[in-house]
């Protein structure tokens, strides 16, 4: 059945202070008229351009656990509408969040494009799969040429999402998003070089 993020996030206790500082109404409309039943194509193109996100879990002793998790573009894997995962590759063995979801499976996800200030917050339940169960699957979410020993399989079954707005992120580039911005520029300067060198040699 298809939900909504307000229908999960806007707890009673939410609620109370959207209406001490005057939200209430515009979230309840919110609450009341936003469903949507899976990704749609703007969210499966958001995640499969992800090289990183923030992956939160609670714990036995009911603190929130926040970990980032990274590996190369597409890394995260959209399996259908409902469903996205990747392999999980041995870190430093802490084995925080894999422990907290064996007791509680509830989990969020945050994803942000840091050029654009972009950023899609996600509800879902979370399955390990160990990689020798389910071969077919762990084909689906197998990367090409990335040097990690996999270890286990996360999938994260979609409950809500929701986009947040881009106030306070501040726009951050990659080192090959910024080569690619300068490479025009780096280009040009080449041919100039390559010109000034060429005019050098025809005057001696």
């Amino acid at each position: 059945m298809a939900k909504n993020f307000a229908e999960i996030a806007f707890t009673d206790a939410v609620k109370r202070l959207q209406e001490k500082h005057g939200s209430r109404k515009a979230y309840e409309r919110m609450e009341n008229n936003t469903s949507v039943d899976g990704l749609t194509i703007n969210e499966v193109t958001f995640i499969q351009n992800r090289d990183s996100f923030y992956l939160a879990s609670i714990g036995e002793k009911e603190f929130p656990y926040v970990q980032h998790r990274g590996g190369p573009k597409g890394f995260l894997k959209v399996i259908d509408s409902k469903r996205i995962g990747f392999i999980d590759f041995i870190g430093n063995k802490q084995y925080v969040s894999v422990g907290n979801m064996a007791t509680n499976n509830n989990v969020s996800l945050i994803m942000i494009d840091y050029p654009t200030r972009t950023r899609l917050k996600i509800f879902a339940t979370s399955e390990i799969i160990e990689l020798k169960n389910e071969p077919e699957l762990y084909k689906t979410l197998d990367l090409e040429n990335y040097k990690f020993k996999p270890e286990r399989m996360m999938i994260f079954h979609i409950e809500a999402y929701d986009w947040n707005c881009p106030q306070h992120i501040t726009p951050r580039y990659t080192v090959k998003e910024i080569e690619a911005i300068f490479k025009p520029q780096l280009n040009y300067i080449a041919e100039l070089e390559s010109q000034i060198e060429t005019l050098k040699n025809e005057k001696l």
